[in-house]
Parts: C-alpha cells; structure tokens; sequence
C-alpha cells in the first residue's frame, strides 16, 4: 500500500509565528525609532548652569585688544565682546533681535553685523544703525581683572 501522508506534516509550523514575532518587533523597533527624537524635542535634557551673578572668563583683554571685537560663547549662548576708544569693554547677546541670526564683530568699520539682513548694530551702545532689527541687542555686564575678560550672567 502506498503512504499517502506527506513528511512534512510531522514538522511543527513555525514559519507563520515566527514572522508574526517579527513583523511585532519591526512595528515596535520603527516607532521607538520615530517617538525618541520627538520625546527628546519636547523634553530636553536640563542643562548644566553656573547660575545668576556668576562670571564666566570668555576672553583675554590682549586677544580682544588685538582684534577689536570678538564673538564667543558663555553657556550655550553666543555673546559678542567689543571693545571702545578708551579701551573699556562692552558685551551684548550676539542673537539678532530681528530674525535671530547670530551676529559677527565687523573688524573694518568697527560695528556689529547680522549677516542674514544687514542689520548694524553700534559696538559701544548695541543700539541699531541700520537694517531691520526692531531694537538693540541686550546687554551683558563685562569686567577685566588682569588680563582675562569675565562676562557675568
């Protein structure tokens, strides 16, 4: 007599649990992909902060001296030094009050510059010379012991 059973039969069927497993982890993994970045976005991690009235040493008066002005950051935040005719120290946010670019110290006519729209800014005051910022960059409070420049939050 002829076996009519296929061997096959005797092998237990885990191809179809097996791809439902991971068709559940793919679904899984692509959304724990996607939802991180939106989490992290919208919780940011807390930063670490020196806190209110501290000073942070940002420069050398030699170095601000030489270069007339200078961009640099203090705490995540860019800040723009500039130094005056009789060699006192000023320091303003360097984010443009218009559109929020971040603005460069303009060596040759010794003025603060907003690249994305031109607006000038004065190195003494932070006022507005020109462009279409609609008002001065805030100020910072500056103090040079020795030859280190301190900004002071």
């Amino acid at each position: 007599m002829i076996s009519t059973t296929n061997p096959e039969d005797n092998v237990p069927k885990l191809r179809r649990p097996f791809i439902k497993w991971l068709l559940g982890f793919s679904i899984f993994a692509t959304l724990g992909g996607v939802l991180t970045p939106i989490i992290g976005y919208l919780w940011p991690p807390a930063r670490k902060s020196t806190g209110q009235g501290s000073r942070v040493r940002v420069a050398s008066f030699s170095e601000l001296e030489a270069a007339g002005g200078l961009v640099v950051p203090v705490e995540d935040q860019p800040v723009v030094l500039a130094i005056g005719a009789n060699l006192e120290v000023n320091a303003f946010s360097a984010i443009c009050t218009h559109l929020g670019c971040v603005v460069k110290w303009e060596s040759s006519g010794r003025y603060i510059v907003c690249p994305c729209h031109d607006g000038r800014f004065n190195a003494q005051t932070g006022a507005v010379i020109s462009g279409p910022p609609p008002s001065p960059l805030p100020e910072y409070n500056v103090t040079v012991d020795g030859d280190d420049v301190y900004v002071i939050l």
